[in-house]
This record gives C-alpha cells, structure tokens and sequence, in this order.
C-alpha cells in the first residue's frame, strides 16, 4: 500500500504542475489579446503598431517560458499587469474634445419649484445622416403638467440590439426625449469592441422628438416602436428628475461610454433603480432588443393583449416615413389612438 501511495503522489503533482501552466499560458493568452485591443484602441497614432507589437513579443516569450521558466513567466506577466494597470487608470474622460455636431453639447438643468430649464435642447432639422441645421435651444417645462412617459426602441440591424430613448409628454403637446448616446469625436465612427476600451465618452442628450425620433425612422429607416409606460405621476416625476440629475452630474464628472455597463438601456436601469431599488436584474436589459419583453413580464406597458400584438401596435416608422409632419406634429402622428382586444 505504501508502495501504490509513493507511486500515486509524483502523478498528482505532474497532474497539479500541468494544470498550473496551462491556467497560467491561459492568462497570458488573455491578457495579451486584450491588450492589443486596448493598445489598438488607445494607443498614440504614431505609437499603436510599436506597442501592439511589443506586447505581442512579451506575451509569446511569457508564454514560452511557462514550461522551463515559470517564474519568468510570471515575474513579466505581472510586470505587464501593473504598467498596463497604470497606463489603462491614467486615461480618463472628458468633456472638452473637438465632438461631432449630433453630440457637441450635452443638456444641463436648472430648477425652480416645478419649473424646469433645460440647456441645450437640441432640435435639428435632418435632411440626410450628414446634411442638418444643428439647433440648440434653451426650453422651460412645467413638471406639473408632465402627463406621460413613453419608452422607444429602436432596431437598424440585429433584432436583439436596440437603441433606447425615453418621451416625456407635457399638457402643451410639447415632448422631450432623453438619450444616452457615445459621444463621437469628429473624426471617429461608433464600434461596439470600441465601447469596451475607453473609445468613447457617454452623454446625455435632450432633444424633441422630431428630431431624435424622425432621425431614426425617416432618416435613418430604422424599426422604432414607442411604448407608452404605465408608470404613476409621482414616479414619472422622479424618473424625470433622475435624467436632470444625471446630465448635471455627467457635465460636471464626464463618464466613458461601456458597451454593457454604461449604454442607453442601463442607464435607464440605474435610474429607474434610484427610484425603486427593489426592480430585479434580468438579461433583457442588456440585450436591449427584448427590452419590451421584459416591461411586458413586469406589467410597465400594456398587457391587456397578447405581447406579440403590443409590438406590432407599437411599431412607428411606417407611419412616420408616410407623412411629411414635422415639429409637435410628428408626435401626433407616431401617436395613432391603440386599440383593444
């Protein structure tokens, strides 16, 4: 017996060793993927391809050494962790850069009682994608006479991904939309691999819906629906508020855009949770596309009928490219009167 348990002990450490070094060449191979796509990312023009390069050389001999050298593997790769940890901490955001004109100001608030001053509402008038009147406005809102919420997604490819924005409806006829969006330099185009590597800024926008909302049915042709939440006054006003405190606290602290934990959806997760702490998690709220789904299941928007239908009655674009309407007349006409079971 004592030979068999001498014998059994050299093969449990080979088994411990191998699996240590192949765990270890796993993180190696991590780390350094990830990193090419920080570098790639954030790396100097001048400077991207040298680093990338670099760091592909310190990851291959790290991971050539796991086998003869795991100490050397492991004394570089945490050489590299540490100065990545210092580099990656150092590049912070910011509101001050040459922005695209759709994302140039972000909306500030002040308030008085009831009385609302919003800043830099934007209100463009499109033509195509790159031909617009950039408009910026400064509009007052009485939250006295808020009078509905609406939820709209919008879809321009894959079914599950959707864009989000929030309507808030006035007694004037008068509708202000919020939207989390990057903030796009002029020189930059959006990338979801991006949204993980510090590439963009997050900005709260504020515009009419005849703007933001046409932008993506007639201009852009994307699917939208609009969904009207079933949300009672005193929380309708604090989700309001909520937005209002967001953009003041974004003006003043700028915050990078993250492709899952810092997009449209979430952010209206957070907020919604500020308001009631106790709304669970769930998937949807990440894959935005099945957003609808999920205020569905939580008895948000209507369920009077069957959730296949409430989609199709909430799908706005084709009204919208049918009608020339501009302005509060855009709202009427995404607005048709929904009918029952």
């Amino acid at each position: 017996m004592t030979t068999i348990s001498t014998m059994a002990t050299p093969r449990k450490w080979r088994a411990l060793a191998f699996m240590a070094r192949f765990v270890l060449r796993l993180v190696i191979v991590i780390f350094t993927a990830w990193f090419t796509l920080a570098a790639f990312y954030q790396a100097a023009p001048g400077w991207k391809w040298p680093v990338i390069s670099a760091g592909f050389l310190i990851g291959l001999v790290a991971v050539l050494a796991v086998r003869r050298r795991p100490l050397l593997a492991c004394v570089l790769l945490l050489a590299a962790m540490l100065l990545c940890s210092y580099w990656w901490s150092s590049i912070r955001p910011s509101n001050d850069r040459d922005w695209a004109a759709d994302v140039a100001h972000g909306v500030t608030a002040t308030t008085a009682g009831d009385r609302i001053t919003l800043y830099n509402v934007r209100s463009f008038q499109w033509r195509t994608t790159e031909d617009f009147d950039p408009v910026w406005r400064t509009e007052q809102y009485d939250l006295a006479s808020l009078q509905s919420v609406d939820l709209l997604n919008s879809v321009w490819s894959n079914p599950a991904i959707a864009h989000t924005l929030v309507s808030f409806g006035f007694s004037d006829g008068r509708h202000i939309v919020f939207s989390a969006e990057i903030r796009k330099e002029r020189s930059e185009a959006f990338s979801e691999i991006g949204g993980f590597f510090k590439e963009f800024e997050l900005v709260l926008i504020a515009a009419e819906e005849s703007d933001i909302v046409r932008l993506r049915t007639n201009i852009r042709r994307e699917t939208v629906s609009l969904y009207p939440l079933l949300l009672p006054p005193k929380v309708a006003r604090a989700l309001f508020m909520s937005y209002i405190d967001k953009a003041n606290a974004l003006a003043a602290e700028p915050e990078f855009y993250q492709t899952i934990t810092a997009n449209c959806t979430t952010i209206v997760f957070r907020l919604a949770r500020l308001i009631d702490p106790g709304i669970p998690f769930d998937w949807r709220i990440i894959v935005s596309g099945y957003l609808p789904d999920y205020l569905y299941d939580r008895g948000l928007i209507r369920t009077d009928l069957p959730l296949s239908q409430v989609k199709k009655q909430a799908e706005i674009s084709s009204q919208a490219q049918a009608s020339p309407a501009q302005g509060d007349d855009y709202s009427r006409v995404i607005r048709p009167v929904l009918k029952g079971g």
